[in-house]
């Protein structure tokens, strides 16, 4: 019987970790692709050993996933792999990549405001990336029919947040590549959702200035009383791969306990229920 396999971009924290561990738990071997240094490689270890606990395998490249170069050889090297050893296929592609310039716009000083290399360089990594990976899956008859692509997005996509202005033209724009892929795989029977996840606590939000106040606003306004955890959004991707989520494409799906439709940030919103 072939292997289930998941690739997930962003792989050593956050979403993009979780989900690969929670996607282990169900029984797909993962090919992980993070770029961290010696600092942090702690922490990819401990992922790749959660993994492994679950008699999966686990498959890691430290690379720039928004390089060209080394994009193709690992796709090569996929392809080298399931050659040689059982003709698998990969069966879910996630995309949690968070790395962007956060500026604002515009300022009196052309060094304090953004520039159009780092622009560009938000809006390659955080969404076209995800096109120039799922493109490289086909042209190599590496994407399983019937398959799972997802990518995770933000509110921040339509709503304003201080310093967020490129992310959030990449989200925006993460979102349409996400609609445009679902209606040109939707014949391989390849499903495409974005997940927007509720204010989490990862290394990503960490970066962002007054982080504090949204991760306190947040948790007062969600019914369920807490933040929105990576684990949540792992589950909730495990859960969209089932056979049962065939026909659900073309989404953004919000995984945040209700957050989202709460426009409160007073006092805490939920009832207690005697």
């Amino acid at each position: 019987m072939e292997k289930k396999w998941a690739l997930v971009l962003g792989a050593s924290s956050g979403f993009g970790g979780a989900s690969a561990v929670e996607l282990a738990k169900e029984g797909y071997n993962i090919f992980g692709i993070h770029l961290d240094r010696q600092a942090t490689m702690p922490l990819v270890n401990q992922i790749i050993k959660k993994i492994e606990k679950t008699g999966q395998h686990a498959v890691f490249f430290n690379i720039n996933a928004a390089d060209s170069i080394k994009r193709n050889d690992v796709l090569d090297e996929i392809k080298e792999r399931f050659a040689v050893k059982d003709h698998s296929l990969i069966n879910v592609l996630i995309h949690s990549l968070a790395f962007g310039t956060l500026k604002p716009y515009i300022s009196k000083k052309a060094d304090d405001c953004i520039t159009p290399a780092q622009m560009t360089m938000t809006l390659d990594v955080m969404a076209h990336s995800l096109v120039y990976w799922t493109q490289g899956l086909v042209q190599r008859d590496l994407l399983a029919r019937n398959g799972r692509i997802f990518a995770l997005t933000s509110a921040g996509s339509h709503t304003v947040i201080p310093y967020y202005g490129a992310v959030s033209a990449a989200k925006a724009a993460l979102e349409a590549h996400i609609r445009q892929l679902a209606v040109e795989l939707g014949g391989m029977g390849v499903t495409c959702n974005a997940i927007m996840a509720g204010v989490t606590d990862t290394p990503a939000l960490r970066k962002i200035p007054g982080n504090d106040k949204m991760l306190n606003s947040a948790k007062l306004k969600n019914p369920g009383g807490r933040l929105t955890t990576p684990e949540d959004v792992a589950k909730a991707i495990v859960l969209l791969c089932s056979d049962n989520a065939s026909w659900i494409s073309g989404n953004t799906i919000g995984v945040d306990g209700g957050e989202y439709i709460v426009n409160y940030t007073g006092d805490k919103v939920s009832v207690q229920i005697k």
